[in-house]
């Protein structure tokens, strides 16, 4: 397999034949992402540096996801953000699958981004969001940013949050949300828009 950083120093292609898994070709990823070659090479090394045996398992990802948010507890919600990373459900996370979502989510379109925080809030991946789905994920959220962050919310904003959410959403009044009906919903309301962005930023 073609070392992600050939054509780089010799010592970085010493230590990629050292790692437990090497990432597909440079090439490769350049055309199933929106990065550059060098783009790909800075964030390999620092995916490199912080996980030296080229994957990441959950209690790890933890560990430095909890580090951007030291005023709340980021736990549940780095393990909902894990899994959406799995996509192979393999319980762990390689750099092909890190640059992906990393390209749609800073590089993707509107809708790119949409179906990716579809799949998100689909914690069970049967194709649908449901209310307590939809609860977990923003109560989760809540949780990271502290109470430091947001010391007047009441404990019911999470689920006050979520019922005019869904109220907006769920169009046909089925009691779950379709990918359709999520984009449609999100592309009507600005306010949505701009909750997904501030979602954007935490990740």
């Amino acid at each position: 397999m073609i070392g992600l950083v050939r054509g780089d120093k010799a010592d970085d292609d010493l230590e990629m034949t050292m790692v437990c898994h090497r990432p597909e070709g440079l090439d490769q990823l350049e055309a199933q992402t929106n990065f550059s070659k060098r783009e790909l090479q800075v964030l390999y090394r620092g995916f490199k540096n912080e996980c030296p045996s080229g994957v990441v398992n959950e209690e790890t990802f933890k560990q430095i996801y909890s580090q951007f948010f030291p005023h709340g507890d980021a736990s549940t919600y780095a393990h909902y953000l894990f899994n959406a990373f799995d996509t192979a459900h393999s319980g762990s996370i390689k750099f092909e699958d890190f640059v992906t979502a990393l390209s749609i989510l800073l590089r993707g379109s509107v809708t790119e981004k949409l179906q990716w925080t579809f799949n998100l809030y689909d914690i069970n991946r049967d194709g649908y969001i449901n209310k307590e789905e939809m609860t977990d994920i923003v109560r989760a959220i809540y949780d990271m940013m502290g109470k430091y962050t947001y010391p007047v919310l009441k404990t019911d904003a999470p689920k006050q949050h979520v019922d005019a959410f869904f109220q907006k959403m769920d169009k046909n009044r089925d009691g779950v949300v379709t990918l359709d009906e999520f984009i449609l919903s999100c592309q009507e309301d600005e306010n949505i828009m701009r909750s997904l962005q501030l979602f954007e930023n935490v990740i």
